[in-house]
């Protein structure tokens, strides 16, 4: 009688820590999967900014707050700008705290302003950002060795200056040049389109092994998957994107990165950008998003 009371006592203990550790197991899973996925929140303003050049310019001041809007999310968004500027200038800027960037930016009503001769730390005290990225100088993009010594300097810098301490950081890849580009730096790649976009999406994939980068935003690699459907007419000068459809799908891959949200259907789009090249531009960026380092064709 005893061993058998004894015996149901322990079946009840057994059952109950079984059904306690898959509690608990299932809640460390959800949580993971929350900080891991956190979507941003609809009711609050989402900060963004980018310690960058031309190249988020093109990515992110013209057509990213009207994708935002139209997918109901509330937008600032910052670019400290210096034409071409690489990492390691903008480390050295940084370290003698030089008022060289224009800081541009667009509020929260679209409207937008610029700041001539700001400075990385005066960027960084504006707003509590959510999102800060980094990227590299077009030329240097796919010569990973370049990364090695000014991005972990940099990331520290601005880790020590954010306002918010549940700030994500942010890696913008960029894209490769045309394949009649003249610019100086496509000889790093024997002028070869492909390979120049395959030493970018190598290096990029590596950054996280120097820095804790949250987010890659794919926009080089979405911007090959469109030219696989529209041709080799992504970019105005050889480098710089189109003023449509090029800067409408790097901004579309911003949206998905940030977002975390299916572009494809996003009602807003450039006047000039038809329907048709809008969908294959949100169709390229869904795509760079699920396969950031792998061209995928447009159909």
């Amino acid at each position: 009688m005893m061993f058998s009371i004894f015996k149901k006592r322990l079946i009840y203990v057994v059952v109950f820590f079984s059904f306690l550790s898959a509690n608990v197991s299932s809640a460390s899973s959800l949580t993971f999967n929350q900080i891991r996925f956190e979507k941003p929140i609809k009711d609050s303003v989402i900060k963004i900014l980018a310690i960058g050049n031309s190249f988020s310019e093109d990515a992110i001041e013209h057509y990213l707050y009207g994708l935002a809007k139209a997918g109901g999310y509330k937008v600032i968004i910052g670019n400290l700008y210096i034409g071409g500027a690489p990492l390691d200038l903008h480390v050295k800027n940084a370290q003698d705290d030089k008022d060289v960037y224009e800081y541009r930016k667009v509020n929260l009503d679209g409207s937008k302003q610029k700041f001539p001769k700001t400075s990385i730390s005066k960027a960084l005290a504006d707003e509590n950002w959510n999102y800060i990225s980094f990227q590299q100088a077009s030329p240097k993009s796919g010569l990973f060795e370049t990364y090695v010594e000014p991005l972990p300097i940099l990331f520290n810098y601005v880790k020590e200056r954010a306002k918010n301490p549940k700030v994500k950081y942010v890696w913008h890849q960029t894209w490769a040049y045309a394949q009649n580009s003249t610019h100086n730096g496509f000889a790093s790649y024997n002028k070869d389109q492909m390979r120049m976009y395959n030493a970018i999406a190598d290096a990029s994939s590596k950054v996280k092994t120097l820095v804790p980068i949250d987010i890659v935003v794919p926009a080089g690699t979405a911007i090959q998957n469109a030219r696989t459907k529209l041709g080799d007419v992504l970019t105005r000068d050889g480098y710089h994107l189109d003023l449509n459809v090029g800067r409408y799908t790097a901004s579309c891959t911003w949206y998905e990165a940030i977002f975390k949200k299916n572009v494809v259907g996003n009602l807003y789009k450039p006047e000039k950008v038809s329907g048709a090249d809008a969908l294959i531009a949100q169709k390229a960026a869904r795509k760079a998003t699920k396969k950031p380092y792998k061209v995928s064709r447009i159909k």
